[in-house]
């Protein structure tokens, strides 16, 4: 293609003016010669004058109307070497050179498209190449649109590929990229892409040079990115940052395709305890990487797993405890009968007994169950730490035996706790156990208990993260071996221990958390290889209400102990379990009751209407299949005309007190119970309604 367009072209006016002189030193060498005159000599250089002016005006005019020659020696090269359309265009869309490919596809024109869309495109790639970046664009031609590449060659060169399907900018062939770098000179080094936001950003971001972002260079990084890892400046090698393991992972989950929502989870290889999600773009021949940093999130995520687990086995230790319940009332109730055939002296009393002893066991066994579960039957009231502790540290001498020593330590201002005296004094008892065996087992020599009043900082330094107020802390610890550190996290859970078989039921701990959360407090452990571990038992202040003080406190009388246990009166009595019902029935009858008995809540509101205002007691499981124990006393009060009600079963009280709220003449007895418990209960009942 030959451009005809005119060009200015360079001249010397240095050389011109020598020109001038040399005609002009001409003319006066010559001048003797001619016998010329003074004015003739200054004719003569006029004349010599206006011919040097007249001659640069020629070559100015010369130089402007001359056209473009084919191209550059090493545009031809370049752009010869190339597959595909392509040309040479400066700033304003001349064109200098093209190659055949160009002609064929494009045709002659010695511009590119000045007019339509396609001129639009063309001038941003334009712009776009002047800032030394390279940028698509939309080129038509002989009614047909081409997808074109616009990349800068030079100060005002650029180079204009048609592309017949995508590819990446400025994939070129080996001689093309030797032609281009003597063609184009040095180049500026590329652009910093990162925008304002990504420079800014709390999460790491860096813009990356390679093919594989593990081994890509890091072109520019955020202040957030290298403060995640020492290896982030400029330069350094992006993989670097990961743990070498969570690289492996995540580069076949980057060539699987099997990211989830795009995110790689990794490890950072400057702290691996810290979890972050990486996120990889690719464009323009370079990845943009987002480094985002939640280990806090994991670590909730965790916590909340825990919690649902913990929550998930506590309902179904709950609901065995239940069933399980309801089993040993039976045996218990059976036992009874069995007594009185038996009585002692009888060949048959000392096994009844030792079954006897075994049902109990398996009774305390559920009771650690409930505990854990949180619905075991309680009974708080308001008790002075220091007093509790040093009472149960005579106890705690026995159990510990002389081969440990028993150190204990009361703070100062020690307050008071609201909670139920029995159940702490199993938790402290079931951590000094522990303490004991660690002690015995790994060479230790001491169990420390200590008691103090710590403020609200003081508590989530020592591992109570939510504390609200001051805390009363219980801490039993012990020098021994410590705990491991892979099973910390699994020491509360139920039937979960490190002791050989025989000599542990893994609900020790399991029983503390469950008190501890029953009772509204919190339990941590701190546990070190080789220095013993400490278990610590937060409970909220008990602040006594203003002027309450001032009231004499009256103790509640106990019960009076009912000795003959025979009565009269019609009794309603509502059981699921058959076995519980039936022996329970038959031995109130033989103590003179009444027994009306009802397997479900819907059979007992159909006898309570039957047998209305004429029931002097009803006696009723609380969670039954279909109609609940509650439910059941609220649309039978009608037909109950303010008889007494009494509620038995394996659950804590406070499971259900809330059903029962604007109730009255209500009363609990906890299951597993025996027949002297019941028929006394049922005596004084009955004695309170007459």
């Amino acid at each position: 293609m030959t451009d005809k367009t005119p060009r200015p072209r360079n001249f010397d006016p240095l050389t011109t003016a020598a020109v001038v002189f040399f005609l002009l030193a001409v003319a006066l060498a010559a001048a003797p010669a001619m016998k010329a005159g003074p004015a003739t000599l200054a004719g003569l250089m006029l004349l010599i004058g206006l011919a040097g002016v007249a001659c640069l005006g020629l070559i100015a005019l010369r130089g402007v109307m001359e056209p473009v020659p084919e191209g550059e020696p090493g545009a031809d090269r370049l752009i010869e070497a190339l597959p595909e359309p392509a040309a040479i265009a400066a700033a304003d869309g001349r064109i200098h050179a093209a190659n055949p490919a160009w002609k064929a596809a494009v045709g002659q024109a010695p511009r590119l498209p000045k007019g339509g869309p396609s001129a639009t495109s063309l001038f941003t790639a334009l712009t776009a190449a002047r800032r030394g970046e390279t940028s698509r664009a939309t080129l038509r031609s002989q009614g047909q649109d081409h997808a074109a590449t616009v990349a800068p060659l030079g100060l005002r060169r650029f180079l204009v590929r048609i592309e017949e399907a995508p590819r990446e900018p400025l994939a070129l062939p080996a001689a093309a990229l030797e032609v281009l770098t003597a063609f184009q000179g040095a180049r500026p080094p590329p652009p910093k892409v990162l925008d304002a936001f990504a420079a800014a950003s709390p999460f790491g971001a860096a813009l990356l040079d390679g093919e594989d972002p593990f081994t890509a260079t890091i072109i520019e990084a955020n202040p957030a990115l290298i403060e995640m890892g020492e290896g982030a400046a400029a330069g350094r090698i992006f993989g670097d940052l990961i743990e070498a393991s969570s690289v492996v992972d995540a580069t076949q989950k980057l060539k699987d395709g099997t990211a989830n929502g795009g995110a790689l989870e990794v490890r950072l290889a400057k702290d691996p305890t810290k979890i972050a999600h990486l996120y990889l773009s690719r464009g323009e021949g370079r990845w943009v990487a987002y480094l985002v940093d939640v280990s806090d999130q994991k670590q909730i995520e965790l916590q909340l797993a825990q919690s649902q687990k913990m929550q998930a086995i506590g309902q179904l230790a709950g609901g065995v405890a239940h069933d399980f319940n309801n089993l040993l009332t039976a045996i218990f109730m059976q036992l009874d009968v069995l007594a009185t055939r038996h009585p002692v002296g009888d060949p048959s009393y000392e096994e009844l007994n030792q079954i006897k002893q075994t049902s109990a066991r398996a009774a305390d066994l559920v009771r650690k169950l409930l505990a854990f579960s949180r619905k075991q039957t309680v009974q708080r009231e308001i008790l002075d730490l220091g007093e509790v502790i040093s009472e149960f540290e005579v106890l705690l001498r026995r159990v510990l035996q002389e081969d440990v020593k028993l150190e204990t330590e009361y703070g100062r201002n020690l307050p008071q706790v609201r909670a139920d005296k029995g159940q702490l004094e199993t938790a402290v008892m079931n951590l000094a156990v522990n303490a004991r065996d660690a002690v015995r087992s790994g060479g230790g020599s001491k169990v420390m208990i200590r008691s103090a009043r710590v403020t609200e900082a003081e508590a989530q330094s020592l591992g109570y993260p939510g504390a609200q107020g001051d805390q009363a802390m219980i801490e039993v610890s012990d020098d021994g071996p410590g705990i491991p550190p892979e099973v910390v996290d699994k020491i509360f859970d139920p039937f979960f221990t490190t002791k050989p078989v025989g000599e542990g039921t893994g609900l020790g701990l399991a029983t503390v958390y469950g008190i501890v959360k029953q009772s509204d407090g919190w339990i941590a452990v701190s546990s070190r290889a080789g220095e013993g571990a400490a278990f610590r038992i937060f409970l909220p202040v008990h602040v006594p209400v203003p002027g309450a003080a001032l009231i004499p406190v009256v103790a509640k009388p106990a019960r009076p102990q009912a000795r003959d246990l025979s009565g009269a009166g019609r009794i309603l009595f509502v059981e699921d379990e058959d076995a519980v019902r039936g022996v329970a029935a038959k031995l109130l009858r033989a103590r003179g009751y009444e027994v009306i008995e009802a397997a479900s809540g819907e059979e007992a509101l159909e006898l309570a209407e039957e047998h209305a205002g004429t029931i002097d007691l009803m006696i009723s499981d609380v969670v039954m299949p279909g109609m609940q124990g509650p439910d059941l006393l609220k649309q039978a009060r009608p037909y109950l005309a303010g008889a007494p009600v009494m509620f038995i079963s394996g659950y804590a009280e406070a499971e259900f007190s809330n059903l029962l709220e604007g109730e009255t003449n209500i009363s609990f007895l906890p299951k597993p119970i025996d027949i002297k418990t019941l028929a006394e209960r049922v005596k004084q009942e009955l004695q309170k309604a007459a």
